[in-house]
């Protein structure tokens, strides 16, 4: 090593395989990826934290060490060591090059030596460097690096951002680990155990026990040298595994004598390679940290993926830092300047404030708007504003915001029907990122760098009102912990109107963040077309809810309660004895202990049978209690889900029921439900039919039902183009009677209705990917029958084969698929090298297209049935979609003449390629079930 060096000298030690790892699971729900599809997480998560360091913290002297993947002491001494860990998922192993790459062209030693982690590297070199006067911060989560605290040596361990970082020094021991001395960290260790590094530790003694002992005794030599003042399992189990707790603190002991030959000129900081990092940034596409390196991207570039992925390493500003200007429109003047200024714009951002998130009972506050970056009016609301509201909100100008349906479903309650064109930034930002969250307070931090003002932080507790005109109320806010019960209306209206003006101020910012990404992806025309029109359709049929019959529901439920009671009678039969069937331990033993029905039975992580419906139907067949406990489960979960549930969800002020519709939740953009949860009601069940008995028409009306027919084996036969498939849909003949007759070489009057059942089932099934093994699940026939039958499908639709492959091979290119219509999904795992989850990836991305493309056909179908019901002052009311069927309240006196109609706006949807039609059945009656 070099000589003496001066005080002043900052030397940062990084823990490389530490920080990659923990900064590509933080990306681990959205991963980072590149255009090609490559992760990037774990390299972009490096990279801010080692531009943090570099641009806050003046080092002088730095290093990244990495382990090795050769065999350390401490496997030689326990070969258990580390041993429980998961192989490292290779897409973290094939980032790990270029973070080397990366601190290359920084010029920063990479520090590694075959027999040694990284802790003892840096342990090495930080005891090197006390005695030299280097002030040493060891930057890494781990928290063994606290054995080496010193008075000049600290832990730098990094937070979810750049700026909530900790340094950790002697005077927080005591505080966060309980012990006096750093080298005690090392005998709590070897007590306590470390599960992360499969340190086994003594059995019973936990980390507060391990605290006391070390407080007391000092160190474990001296715990095991005074065991006799010890008493009971204690002291039974510190003798015991004596040998253990010794060994377990030499393996927690970071070494401190590594051979690593690197000198202090070796870490000086030096002049990067800007040329290199150039390189670098530009292949995996970091085009955004680019400019915050080099000052040198183009303004008018595109935004690229990464602009579009969460920062979580950089510091926020806020509205303290950000110079804005907020009005209050709370005079007849300025709000005649509001309306004046809003009817001048071709596009404008509004949010509202309500006194809670029902829409039925909560009351319109205010509405704010933005326009321009950093401006915002706030507009309270009164009943005399409607007509300029409505001016304003119908007007052809575009109308941006965030979850919009909701601002929408309150604005129609209060008398507000808003027409588009919209741009919601939450629709928006679920296309081009699908995988990750999508709230604007997140979504404003990632890409936007701002973090706004959360309600909980201004709704309680009541400030004073001299308090009320000032920002500062803002930091004082911010201190206070939220309550769960948040009184909005109570916010003083200076206040109020700052916190709504930011929120549509910054709502602008997100969609002109948003919109290029969206144009990028190629997804613009899925908003423009689908997406955004469908909002103002799915609040209308929110808002309007369905009838239902509590009586009914009250009578199918004392039926189905006498079917469940029947059910476990039958079971505890089967079983000899009565036992809790809803309990999983219970039931995995008697299935599995007392009745044998697996010779291996599958185990849960805590050593418990899995009798989860997938493993209980690889048993159907075995023996009968398998069949009762199924339909047990099928039973009681539709009558708590609906039958005993349902009554809650009747809105008092209207006596219907009112779901609510998601759009984006599902991948392949089908439309889902919750409040209640209308799309999981099975038909194929006798009970789950009879809960459609209980939705019923208003008074004077019908119920219709209007249902694709087979739409997504349309799609495919289109997709395909097989020529026998189309013809069949050409003819109207029954395709799975014609698969039949193909599958087992027999006539088409010939097949029975087991085999008309056998290909239903694979005609389906290969839509999604079935395997031999899951059609012999589902039809209880051997394997090697299934495989038969599938080979023979392919044989006799050679061109659905092609189509498979042809899909993932393209998607495999491009690294998505699409539909008819332009969705796209994204699928990295087509490249992996993990077989299940390239096998995953390529059922998804045959099924995507097809299911997609049904999703976009009933949703542009219902576009254009609601505008077909408002083209004439028709009473009959779209109310529900559940997969492929619309349901009506259907007029009497209009049934003869909207039926066709709608029947046709379904059909011409979205026609499909290749002369394929498209049927859709119709029904009337007193109730869903009559109807469908």
């Amino acid at each position: 090593m070099c000589g003496q060096t001066a005080a002043m000298n900052r030397l940062f030690l990084l823990d490389g395989m530490a920080l990659v790892y923990r900064a590509h699971f933080a990306f681990i729900q959205n991963p980072i990826r590149n255009s090609k599809g490559t992760n990037t997480s774990a390299l972009y998560g490096f990279i801010n934290t080692l531009l943090f360091i570099l641009e806050k913290e003046n080092p002088t002297h730095i290093g990244v060490a990495f382990d090795t993947s050769a065999p350390t002491p401490r496997h030689v001494r326990f070969p258990a060591y580390k041993a429980q860990r998961d192989e490292m998922p290779e897409e973290l192993a094939a980032a790990i090059p270029h973070v080397k790459a990366l601190c290359r062209a920084f010029h920063i030693p990479v520090l590694e030596l075959d027999g040694y982690e990284a802790d003892d590297i840096i342990g090495t070199l930080v005891k090197r460097a006390e005695p030299d006067g280097f002030e040493s911060f060891m930057v890494t989560p781990d928290k063994d690096f606290a054995q080496l605290l010193s008075a000049s040596t600290f832990m730098w361990k990094p937070g979810r951002k750049g700026n909530d970082h900790e340094v950790i020094g002697l005077p927080q021991l005591p505080e966060i680990w309980g012990v006096a001395d750093a080298h005690q960290i090392i005998d709590l260790l070897g007590l306590m155990g470390d599960s992360v590094d499969n340190i086994p530790g003594v059995p019973g003694i936990g980390p507060k026990t391990a605290q006391k002992l070390i407080a007391d005794f000092g160190s474990i030599e001296n715990l095991l040298a005074n065991t006799s003042k010890l008493k009971g399992k204690q002291k039974e189990n510190l003798e015991t595994h004596a040998d253990m707790a010794l060994l377990s603190k030499e393996l927690a002991t970071i070494l401190l004598d590594v051979p690593v030959e690197v000198g202090w000129d070796d870490l000086v900081l030096s002049q990067r390679d800007d040329e290199a990092l150039k390189a670098l940034f530009n292949e995996f596409e970091f085009r955004t940290l680019s400019k915050r390196l080099f000052s040198s991207g183009n303004p008018e570039s595109p935004p690229d993926k990464e602009a579009a992925t969460p920062t979580i390493f950089e510091t926020f500003k806020t509205i303290r830092d950000v110079s804005h200007t907020y009005h209050l429109a709370d005079t007849p003047e300025l709000q005649n300047q509001l309306f004046t200024e809003l009817a001048r714009q071709k596009s404008f951002c509004f949010d509202i404030e309500t006194t809670g998130l029902d829409r039925f009972t909560s009351k319109l506050l205010g509405i704010a708007f933005s326009w321009q970056e950093h401006t915002g009016w706030y507009l309270p609301y009164s009943e005399s504003l409607l007509p300029e509201l409505r001016k304003v909100l119908t007007s052809p100008a575009e109308k941006i915001g965030h979850n919009l349906k909701f601002d929408l479903s309150i604005l129609l309650h209060h008398g507000i029907r808003v027409t588009g064109p919209f741009f919601d930034t939450m629709l928006a930002d679920t296309l081009v990122a699908p995988e990750r969250r999508h709230s604007m307070d997140y979504l404003s931090e990632i890409l936007l760098g701002y973090s706004p003002v959360k309600l909980a932080h201004i709704s309680k507790p009541v400030v004073e009102p001299e308090a009320a005109a000032s920002l500062d109320l803002f930091a004082h806010a911010e201190k206070t912990k939220a309550s769960k019960d948040l009184d909005i209306a109570a916010i003083p209206l200076a206040v109020l109107a700052e916190y709504a003006a930011e929120d549509a101020d910054v709502t602008f910012q997100l969609a002109q963040k948003i919109r290029p990404l969206l144009e990028a992806s190629g997804q613009q025309t899925v908003l423009t077309n689908i997406e955004g029109p469908l909002q103002t359709v799915l609040v209308a049929m929110e808002m309007e809810g369905i009838a239902i019959d509590p009586a009914a529901l009250t009578v199918i439920g004392d039926e189905l309660q006498i079917q469940i009671d029947g059910l476990a009678k039958s079971i505890h039969a089967h079983a000899d004895r009565s036992f809790n069937i809803a309990s999983p331990k219970q039931l995995g033993e008697i299935l599995f202990d007392q009745l044998g029905l697996a010779d291996k039975a599958k185990k849960t992580k805590t050593g418990q049978y899995k009798t989860d419906e997938q493993t209980l139907a690889t048993l159907e067949g075995k023996h009968p209690i398998i069949t009762d406990i199924l339909s047990w489960r099928e039973a009681t979960k539709l009558k708590s889900t609906y039958l005993d549930a349902l009554p809650n969800h009747i809105v008092a002020e209207t006596r219907r029921i009112h779901t609510t519709f998601h759009q984006l939740v599902a991948a392949t953009g089908r439309l889902a439900s919750t409040d209640p949860n209308l799309q999981n009601i099975p038909v194929r069940s006798e009970a789950g039919r009879k809960i459609r008995k209980a939705f019923v028409p208003r008074e004077g009306f019908t119920l219709l039902s209007c249902d694709y027919s087979q739409i997504e084996l349309r799609v495919m036969a289109a997709l395909s183009q097989d020529a026998t498939m189309i013809e069949a849909f050409q003819n109207d003949a029954d395709i799975h009677t014609i698969t039949a007759s193909k599958v087992f070489v027999v006539d088409p009057e010939n097949v029975t209705s087991d085999m008309r059942r056998t290909a239903k089932m694979v005609n389906f099934g290969i839509i999604y990917g079935i395997s031999a093994f899951g059609l012999s699940q589902r039809l209880a026939i051997p394997r090697t029958e299934a495989a038969n039958i599938i080979d023979a499908y392919f044989r006799e639709y050679p061109a659905i084969r092609e189509f498979m492959d042809r899909t993932v091979n393209e998607a495999r290119e491009s690294g998505y698929v699409g539909t008819i219509a332009g969705r796209r999904r994204y699928f990295p795992d087509l490249t992996s090298g993990n077989q299940n989850l390239r096998g995953n990836a390529e059922r998804a991305a045959i099924n995507t297209p097809i299911q997609g493309t049904a999703a976009d056909m009933i949703k542009l179908a219902m576009i254009r049935v609601d505008s077909l019901l408002r083209e004439k002052p028709y009473q009959t009311k779209m109310l529900l979609q559940v997969h492929d069927e619309l349901v009506f309240d259907l007029a009497l006196d209009e049934q003869e003449e909207l039926v066709p109609k709608i029947l046709d706006a379904m059909k011409t949807a979205l026609p499909l390629p290749n002369g394929v039609p498209i049927d859709v059945s119709a029904g009337t009656g007193a109730n869903w079930l009559a109807a469908h």
